[in-house]
């Protein structure tokens, strides 16, 4: 039998466990340095933890936002056809229709609206998903206009889709041959004050994401954890002692939802264009535009401006629709104005797609006899004014 044998068997333990840690400690990196061997060694983990960092970020680049970077410079803005007149009469004007924050194509929305072909053809605006250049959406506008041979065009701009209509408008009224006849307004904020609190706030915290963040205006993996966050009121529960809790099954179902919808499809707005959309908000021009339109611009009259909103303001969660409503009556109101405010009763923020009954018959019923009033309205006074 060993010696060892005979000793008492905690004897044995602390000896072995002194041994190991004994020689944990020589074998240690840096073990043998005797100049500053803590700063040393606090820099060689600082170094390691960069290096990890390192690796991923390079992971992150190559597989995230490079792919994504390569697909957004192949992108371009385009008008696409949606339908043809309701009436022979009307294939001299056509109607555009542009959507509205984090949204890329309006045809699925302009289709949602059979009403609108009750004023001329009928198309969509899908945007370039690296950015928005109003005065490019305007030339593309303006040229196929020239080309189908369609004299008159009607802007419709839904939520923030409003402002980029109101700006493309501009452009159209001021620097082209085709006739600016009216710009639809579905619950659009005039200005940042007419974002409600809430909504600024999380477009505004997007804003700083994308301006210290590499790559954030491309990265999917960053769109997928902020639409996630969006979701949270659907997985996130107080428990009992006021700690958050998470239900795994809707996590997952919110996290398929978001990889399907807003990450893998190929028709939805990128980071970056959301960005831009917002800051278009956040620019202010709307009031500039609308002193714009608001004036008779080489021989053309004034468009006709139509505000959309709901009833009862507090439908609409996203826009303060009231002051937007002020704002438009100060611009463009008045005795001798050319401002009609439509306000349907069971309608939320700007969405046709969820209530198209509602929406279609107040284009049939309200907007599309006041564009005709006001057209002929414009018709007489042109009229009189010319000399006999």
């Amino acid at each position: 039998m060993s010696p060892l044998d005979d000793r008492h068997p905690s004897t044995v333990s602390d000896w072995d466990g002194a041994r190991r840690k004994a020689r944990l400690r020589e074998t240690r990196l840096g073990h043998g340095w005797q100049t500053l061997r803590r700063t040393r060694q606090a820099l060689l983990r600082v170094a390691v933890v960069l290096l990890a960092g390192l690796t991923v970020f390079a992971q992150y680049w190559e597989y995230d936002v490079t792919p994504e970077r390569d697909r957004l410079a192949r992108t371009e803005p385009a008008v696409l056809p949606i339908a043809t007149p309701a009436h022979e009469r009307d294939w001299d004007t056509v109607v555009v229709d542009m959507v509205g924050l984090g949204g890329l194509n309006a045809s699925n929305t302009a289709a949602a609206l059979p009403a609108l072909s009750e004023m001329g053809v009928v198309w969509a605006i899908k945007y370039d998903n690296q950015g928005i250049d109003t005065k490019v959406i305007a030339e593309l506008i303006v040229r196929a206009a020239q080309m189908s041979g369609l004299k008159n065009i009607v802007l419709v701009g839904h939520s923030m889709g409003g402002v980029i209509a109101l700006e493309v408008a501009r452009h159209i009224h001021l620097g082209s041959d085709r006739r600016l006849v009216g710009v639809l307004l579905d619950c659009t904020p005039v200005d940042l004050n007419a974002v409600r609190p809430e909504s600024r706030g999380a477009g505004e915290d997007m804003v700083r994401w994308m301006g210290w963040l590499p790559g954030a205006r491309e990265s999917r993996t960053l769109r997928l954890a902020v639409e996630t966050y969006a979701r949270r009121d659907r997985f996130v529960d107080r428990g009992r002692n006021g700690l958050p809790g998470v239900r795994l099954e809707p996590l997952r179902d919110v996290v398929e939802e978001v990889l399907r919808e807003k990450v893998f499809s190929r028709d939805v707005a990128s980071n970056g264009l959301i960005e831009t959309q917002f800051l278009a908000i956040v620019a202010g021009g709307a009031i500039n535009d609308l002193r714009a339109l608001s004036h008779p611009a080489t021989g053309k009259p004034r468009p006709a401006i139509v505000f959309i909103r709901p009833r009862d303001p507090d439908n609409d969660r996203v826009v303060d629709v009231e002051y937007s409503h002020q704002v438009l009556i100060e611009r463009v109101g008045g005795v001798d104005g050319s401002l009609l405010v439509v306000m349907p009763r069971n309608t939320g923020h700007a969405n046709p797609m969820q209530q198209p009954e509602a929406y279609n018959q107040i284009i049939d019923q309200q907007i599309l006899p006041f564009i005709e009033r006001y057209q002929q309205r414009v018709r007489e006074s042109v009229s009189s004014a010319s000399p006999p």
